[in-house]
């Protein structure tokens, strides 16, 4: 499992260390972390490449210089530029200047971007609030022209410019082909939209672990996952490995339906209730579905609902999910079922809750305006989480689920083909049925954004919602292979 840490978290465990360190052991390890980052990056070699440190005035500016030092050492012609000489760091431009490295002022940097092979941004680091300065943000549009003409761009720890806590982007920031962090990651680097900025991320170990208190940010990976699934064992049956009904779909929308129980049977449950208008539509493509014309009150025994894909707006759908947050099992509200819910009766429910907005709708469960939440996802997820004592699974270009009390959790596998009609409705399903199956509203929403974001990568581009459906016992089993 990848985990995040807030800036405060690692300046803490940055002077715990330190205090059991020599002085200036830290930087050195992040330099030499940083140096053999950048020779993998670069095909060929160092030797002979043209290298750009963009230095600040901070330790981040320090940690560049040091790296620039150790890539002249291996034979690269470095020029650092700095932004403000009088407050770069003196023992980063000593080592510099010792390995032959030059030294010049933002002036002379574009000359020099364009002709390096490499470019270091050093500029602001972790503290840096507010997006970049004008003489910073010359500097970013002449490396991503740089970038253009094949230049390699790396962020030290993250891209200058964005939040390294929220992954906010409140102006200019550089746009890395590849980011090394020190330590742990930072959550800005895995949230959107300040992911898009980072690149590919490489972890540098400068020996933090001891010292970082629980993390701000996870996300899954395939052992966690793994361990995650529902399996059958010998003892069980239909019953045992869980009953999700679904509440979907009407009569203009019954595609929604069919969509929402596809995913559900993908989900490891051991059999799906449907109850609506459009059972005809779910029996024609699934027929081992039970269908009921309902009420969900009369639709039989489930130990998790999923309500509100395509269920419109009238009498019956309200009725629905009021009977459905009335039931002592986890529930599964989503589309039209979160405008229909009440948030006081969401948050008196005791059994586990769990929200699946867009950005769109949790804007207006909010009250707030759509691009606020694009803005600042991870505030977001947590602050409707408290608002509806619910686990939320906030979904878009960077899926996020939240509850109170524990690590936010970010999607890692998540695609922009995911932007087409009616891939929620199978994700709803998908995870209902691991709510279903028994696993915590937390875990049912991380498991099935990251099974979900899996089969759309491992599915032909363009591609309809059913096909992510189809393909999500593939990904299942390249998870687990022995499930």
């Amino acid at each position: 499992m990848r985990h995040a840490h807030a800036v405060d978290s690692v300046r803490s465990a940055e002077a715990a260390l330190m205090a059991t360190l020599p002085p200036g052991t830290l930087m050195r390890r992040a330099a030499a972390g940083l140096a053999a980052a950048c020779g993998g990056v670069l095909d060929g070699g160092v030797y002979g490449r043209r290298v750009v440190v963009l230095a600040g005035s901070g330790d981040n500016g320090g940690d560049a210089l040091y790296a620039g030092a150790r890539l002249a050492g291996r034979g690269a012609g470095v020029t650092a530029v700095t932004l403000d000489p009088d407050r770069a760091h003196p023992d980063g431009l000593a080592a510099l200047r010792r390995a032959g490295g030059r030294i010049t002022g933002p002036d002379h940097a574009p000359a020099a971007l364009a002709r390096a092979d490499l470019v270091l941004d050093g500029i602001t680091g972790i503290g840096g609030k507010g997006g970049l300065r004008p003489r910073a943000a010359e500097l970013a549009h002449a490396a991503r022209a740089a970038s253009a003409s094949g230049a390699v761009v790396v962020a030290v720890d993250l891209p200058s410019g964005v939040d390294a806590d929220t992954g906010e982007t409140p102006g200019e920031a550089f746009r890395a082909d590849a980011t090394v962090t020190f330590g742990t990651y930072k959550p800005g680097l895995l949230v959107d939209p300040a992911a898009e900025y980072a690149g590919a991320l490489r972890l540098v170990d400068i020996g933090l672990g001891p010292y970082l208190p629980e993390p701000e940010l996870e996300a899954l990976q395939h052992e966690d996952v793994a361990r995650l699934l529902p399996v059958p064992r010998g003892e069980s049956d239909k019953y045992r490995r869980g009953v999700v009904g679904v509440v979907a779909g009407s009569q203009r929308y019954p595609g929604a339906a069919v969509l929402a129980v596809g995913g559900a049977l993908r989900g490891g449950a051991g059999a799906v209730r449907y109850v609506g208008p459009a059972g005809d539509a779910v029996i024609g493509r699934y027929p081992e579905t039970l269908v009921s014309a309902g009420p969900p009150a009369k639709a039989g025994r489930v130990q998790a609902w999923v309500i509100g894909p395509g269920l419109g707006d009238d009498h019956l759908a309200r009725q629905s999910v009021d009977e459905v947050l009335a039931c002592d099992v986890p529930v599964l509200i989503d589309a039209d079922a979160l405008r229909l819910a009440d948030r006081e009766r969401v948050r008196a429910r005791r059994a586990p809750t769990l929200l699946t907005p867009h950005a769109g709708e949790a804007a207006a469960l909010l009250d707030v305006a759509r691009e606020e939440v694009e803005r600042a996802r991870l505030s977001h997820v947590r602050r409707l989480a408290a608002a509806y004592r619910a686990t939320v699974l906030l979904k878009g270009s960077t899926t996020l689920v939240a509850e109170e009390g524990a690590p936010a959790r970010v999607n890692p596998t998540g695609t922009a083909w995911l932007a087409t009609a009616g891939s929620g409705d199978v994700l709803s399903g998908l995870t209902g049925s691991l709510l279903a199956a028994g696993l915590s509203a937390r875990d049912a929403g991380s498991v099935g954004a990251y099974l979900h974001g899996l089969a759309a990568r491992h599915t032909r581009h363009p591609f309809g919602a059913h096909e992510i459906a189809d393909r999500v016992p593939y990904v299942w089993h390249s998870v687990h292979p022995r499930a």
